[in-house]
């Protein structure tokens, strides 16, 4: 791109965050200092409200950017995201949603540590919050590194990497100054305007083939180079057993993972009633649904209008189609359509990226407040310095996500989130359904829960194709790879499952009937919550 496109875009961008920034200044004079202000925004948020917020939260970079390159690249095989992703919900709807929101106040590890002792509890349940988190983060930041490459016309790693400093920056800011309510808002204004930019661009998308969405597929697979393959299942995950294995286990990480990312569950603190939180949820689901069926669409425009091709050679990983597609769509590189539209769809992404690290640090920072270092201080330490250290957290947080995301900068944002969601589904889902479903269920069973899903998957994306042995990974100039899948879920979360009933059985402690009692009461009536 010249100068004269680069220029709108960076405006449009510095305008999301000088806005962001005046929200986050604004909240932060109004701010109480309280845990209950800084972790879920004084608990005074809508439904509709929180809704928006978590869509927000939930269409990250991997939706906007990752799933529609995955669909340009690889056709049908490139919607096994949106399935599920979206199917997702429902489990949180029908499972998560209420009952966290009943037992527990800022984090996973308050609902299990309501039965349990509290000290190994949240010592393991901070700690696999915070590897999620870091794992989300460097999705954020990959999306951003890929953004900026095209946006200022530059492949060279400098720009990438000083896109990469600036969000980090910048999403430390919004957490340790504003905290749950600043990012809030910044989730609500997001969602409107990804929300808003899918729209204009599906509709432009389906006027170029005046609404025929048969021709669109076409087009999408004669110009993919494999014909009607591109439109069946197969072409990314029908190779050999290991290609279908991957496929089996990147469909469990996705629809299972959901219910264990710490950044949603702390939204539903954020309301002040558990049947707030379960309407949340339904306005998410409309929202995110929405969003989903129109990145369908953007994913096959993107094959038809640009070509598979073109997206390749802009982004291996197809990061970069959805812009693409915006300034072919508004007349192509030297018009000032194309101009306008890649500005809007690059400031948009930015936004998406912005207010997605915002929600994932305060989330992370709250587990190592709230869990670990609640966990491991003197029993007299100051009221406030939980929330002075969940500060301090965001800085730290922020310096390793940047790390790691300058590191992985090459892979797709998309398929790093399903990583993410694998580990999510291994060690945080296994300690939370027995937690609130089996009442024989002990201390060292949650302790073993966690760990047993959290170290496998951890080791064995270490030793898949993801880390080293082939021309795509993090190393490829070495190979250790024992492990053939790319996503661990498949092994990782059943040994999740596995390890929380066998350090249950095996335990000598007696579980304690009446606390049981006592939560489930709560979950599923309310009464004593926070």
């Amino acid at each position: 791109m010249s100068g004269d496109h680069q220029t709108p875009a960076l405006l449009l961008f510095t305008g999301f965050v000088a806005v962001t920034l005046g929200i986050t200044t604004w909240v932060s004079r109004r701010r109480h200092g309280s845990a209950e202000e800084f972790y879920a925004g004084g608990r005074l948020f809508s439904p509709m409200e929180n809704g928006f917020a978590i869509a927000g939260d939930y269409m990250s970079a991997a939706s906007f950017l990752g799933i529609a390159g995955l669909i340009a690249l690889y056709g049908y095989d490139g919607l096994l995201y949106c399935v599920g992703f979206l199917v997702a919900w429902l489990l949180v709807l029908f499972l998560v949603a209420e009952l966290v929101r009943n037992c527990g106040r800022f984090t996973l590890a308050d609902v299990v540590a309501a039965r349990m002792r509290e000290r190994p509890v949240r010592i393991a349940a901070g700690t696999s919050s915070v590897t999620v988190s870091v794992l989300y983060l460097v999705a954020q930041m990959v999306g951003a590194g890929s953004l900026v490459a095209v946006l200022l016309g530059r492949t060279g790693g400098a720009a990438q990497a000083w896109t990469v400093i600036g969000v980090g920056a910048l999403m430390v800011i919004y957490v340790s100054l504003g905290g749950m309510r600043a990012t809030t808002w910044i989730q609500i204004v997001k969602a409107v305007l990804l929300l808003g930019g899918t729209v204009v661009l599906t509709v432009l998308v389906l006027l170029r083939f005046h609404g025929d969405v048969d021709r669109l597929m076409l087009t999408a697979a004669e110009r993919s180079g494999h014909g009607k393959a591109f439109l069946a299942p197969g072409l990314r995950y029908g190779g050999d057993w290991t290609d279908r294995f991957d496929f089996i286990s990147l469909g469990l990480a996705l629809v299972l993972g959901t219910a264990g990312l710490p950044h949603i569950l702390s939204r539903f603190y954020t309301v002040p009633t558990a049947r707030a939180a379960r309407r949340s949820v339904v306005w998410s689901i409309g929202l995110i649904g929405s969003f989903y069926l129109m990145t369908i669409v953007l994913g096959f425009g993107a094959a038809a209008v640009v070509g598979p091709e073109a997206v390749r050679g802009s982004n291996a990983a197809g990061n970069t189609a959805v812009p693409l597609l915006a300034l072919d769509l508004g007349g192509g590189p030297g018009s000032t359509g194309g101009t306008v539209l890649f500005a809007v769809v690059a400031a948009v992404a930015f936004a998406t990226i912005l207010a997605v690290v915002a929600g994932i640090t305060l989330a992370s920072s709250a587990s190592v407040a709230h869990d670990l270092y609640a966990s491991l201080r003197r029993p007299h330490g100051k009221p406030r310095s939980e929330v002075a250290v969940a500060r301090w957290a965001a800085v730290g947080i922020g310096v390793v996500a940047i790390a790691l995301g300058l590191l992985a900068r090459d892979l797709n944002v998309a398929f790093l989130v399903g990583l993410a969601f694998a580990v999510a589904a291994s060690a945080n889902l296994p300690v939370l359904l027995y937690s609130l479903f089996w009442r024989g269920f002990t201390t060292r069973g949650a302790v073993w829960a966690v760990y047993g899903g959290l170290l496998p998957a951890i080791g064995l994306v270490l030793l898949s194709p993801v880390v080293s042995g082939s021309p795509d990974s993090l190393f490829p100039a070495v190979d250790f790879q024992y492990f053939p899948l790319d996503n661990p879920g498949i092994v990782s979360i059943p040994l999740g499952f596995l390890a929380g009933w066998l350090g249950t059985v095996t335990s000598d402690e007696v579980a304690d009937e009446g606390k049981y009692a006592e939560t489930e009461v709560r979950s599923l009536t309310g009464a004593g919550a926070a």
